[in-house]
């Protein structure tokens, strides 16, 4: 297969799948494209492409130079909070220019991901600018788990990317927004993450063989090496590793 199919073909996946566990398959269809904006994971732009018929198509951008250097749930996460905006386009009255408007934010939360200004639990849930994290045994991380168990990846990466490689709990500079630890690694400088990528953030491709998953008991689920002994930091108690 030619990879330019392979790098859209994952995309689509996820689009194809989270149409239909998180949106009831009501959006339309729609393209998928890679672009690199500053401070952006990436973005919905709604009629964006037309054709020689008049028709028009909207558009979900991400942006490559995260893909190496954040940890997969994050591109997940991107994906799903630029459908949301195409839903709120399609189904809903969208806010000015880029706005998260209550409407859209309550979308989110009944997906499976909360609004936060911050990427933390605490933060804005409207604005200009808000990121999220997902909710523990919501949604989201359950139909992310299903398409990780069929060992879905990202098998691409910029190997020149200006973004700073993730650390759990910090800023993430070259974005200018936090990546919330609740959502990935608790344990980042072990090399662990939640549904990791098919690389690590120094860009080396990781070792799929040699991966253990871990629950806790409010259902968080994290990566790892194999006899990782991780505490999480929301219900206090022991992840346990699954066999």
């Amino acid at each position: 297969m030619k990879q330019t199919a392979v790098v859209y073909g994952e995309l689509q996946l996820v689009y194809d799948t989270f149409n239909a566990a998180l949106f009831d398959s009501s959006l339309a269809d729609c393209l998928l494209t890679l672009q690199r904006k500053d401070r952006t994971m990436g973005y919905f732009s709604p009629g964006r492409f037309g054709n020689h018929q008049g028709d028009k198509l909207h558009e979900i951008a991400l942006n490559p130079d995260c893909f190496a250097v954040v940890p997969l749930i994050e591109i997940m996460a991107t994906i799903a909070h630029e459908m949301a905006h195409l839903w709120q386009h399609q189904h809903g009255t969208p806010g000015r220019g880029r706005y998260h408007d209550k409407e859209w934010g309550d979308k989110m939360e009944a997906i499976g991901l909360m609004p936060s200004s911050t990427g933390l639990p605490g933060g804005k849930k409207t604005g200009d600018k808000v990121a999220d994290y997902p909710i523990a045994g919501g949604r989201f991380l359950a139909v992310c788990d299903q398409l990780l168990t069929n060992d879905f990846k990202i098998s691409w990466y910029d190997r020149f990317s200006t973004v700073r490689p993730y650390t759990a709990g910090a800023a993430a500079p070259g974005l200018g927004l936090n990546l919330p630890p609740a959502a990935v690694a608790v344990a980042a400088e072990s090399g662990v993450q939640m549904a990791p990528p098919a690389l690590t953030a120094s860009g080396a491709v990781a070792n799929k063989s040699n991966r253990s998953k871990y629950r806790c008991q409010c259902n968080q689920q994290v990566w790892g090496k194999p006899g990782l002994k991780l505490r999480c930091e929301t219900c206090e108690h022991l992840f346990e590793e699954q066999a």
